[in-house]
């Protein structure tokens, strides 16, 4: 049976999310977003772990060979019978594009879903001297398929890093952005494993405990969000244009320093108290056409500003 992961738990608790990270910092920092299929195949590794039926492919991303391996692509989530296909419309650089005729989506809900995949150790690694499994040294890389099955746990699991995940609400040419870190929170519901995972075989925590021990553990997460999850005032999911989703992953300098990764990544771990951006990766869904730019809604600032929650899910519009 077809069937994808929700966001219910972020979708009631959106606008107290909690960002562990500074937005603002962030914000401030240059980044530059690799738009290319993820690993030169658009497959993530090491597979798509969330829901049942969900195949590989069309991810644009980073690659394995990096240090993180970050994807993102759009699918079809709501064909013309209202049911989810493998449907990417991919052009093999960065857009993923819909036609309305196409779609037959619930009034709360895109015709679309983004997804997105994270893998902190996209390659195994080894000791330096004994090839245990429990050191920070990466083996001698050139091509993917030439690099040994991941059977040694993790070194630098999912927690070790921060991230960012814009969306933008923004349906025209430019964007307007709701930004906040998805995997550093209380709880969430996405499919998380490691690199020999099989496919739809992501663990999903059913409390903030096994989530916790589960990011601890583990080097993959993965989701698939539609924009109606998030619903921002004033924003119909069904509006027609060209929205943008943007993801970055950080590592701090005491990170960096903790693990013995200063050399291996070459950056001095006391250069700068500012996350150090190790990956970035953004697409543009197209949805029907694109509209001429709109003024911004006054009423989510209004509101983020009456809940004390400016500082906490950041906004940014961008023309």
């Amino acid at each position: 049976m077809y069937s994808l992961l929700s966001a219910h738990s972020l979708k009631r608790d959106f606008f107290m999310v909690r960002l562990l990270l500074s937005s603002l910092a962030l914000l401030g920092m240059g980044t530059v977003a690799q738009a290319a299929p993820v690993n030169g195949t658009g497959n993530v590794t090491p597979d798509v772990i969330f829901g049942s039926g969900n195949a590989n492919g069309a991810f644009t991303g980073t690659s394995a060979l990096s240090r993180v391996e970050l994807g993102l692509r759009g699918k079809l989530r709501y064909d013309t019978s209202g049911a989810p296909q493998n449907t990417f419309n991919y052009d093999g650089d960065r857009t993923y594009s819909f036609a309305v005729a196409e779609a037959n989506a619930p009034a709360t809900r895109s015709a679309f879903n983004f997804e997105w995949s994270i893998n902190t150790q996209p390659f195994p690694v080894i000791d330096g001297n004994t090839g245990g499994g429990v050191g920070p040294t990466s083996v001698s890389m050139t091509e993917p398929s030439d690099l040994p099955p991941a059977t040694e746990d993790p070194f630098l699991t999912l927690d070790k890093l921060t991230y960012q995940l814009r969306i933008d609400f923004d349906p025209t040419e430019g964007t307007d952005f709701v930004a906040f870190d998805p995997i550093n929170q209380p709880m969430a519901d996405h499919a998380i494993g490691t690199n020999a995972t099989a496919n739809g075989g992501g663990m999903v925590a059913a409390n903030a405990t096994q989530y916790a021990m589960l990011i601890a553990q583990n080097n993959v997460a993965q989701n698939s969000w539609n924009l109606g999850f998030f619903e921002p005032p004033g924003f119909d999911p069904q509006t027609q244009g060209k929205y943008t989703i943007e993801l970055d992953a950080y590592i701090s300098s005491d990170n960096i320093e903790a693990l013995g990764l200063a050399g291996i990544l070459d950056i001095d771990a006391g250069a700068t108290d500012l996350p150090v951006l190790l990956a970035s990766t953004s697409i543009d869904i197209v949805y029907g056409d694109v509209p001429a730019p709109i003024p911004l809604p006054a009423s989510l600032p209004l509101m983020l500003g009456a809940l004390g929650l400016g500082g906490l899910i950041t906004r940014r519009r961008r023309s």
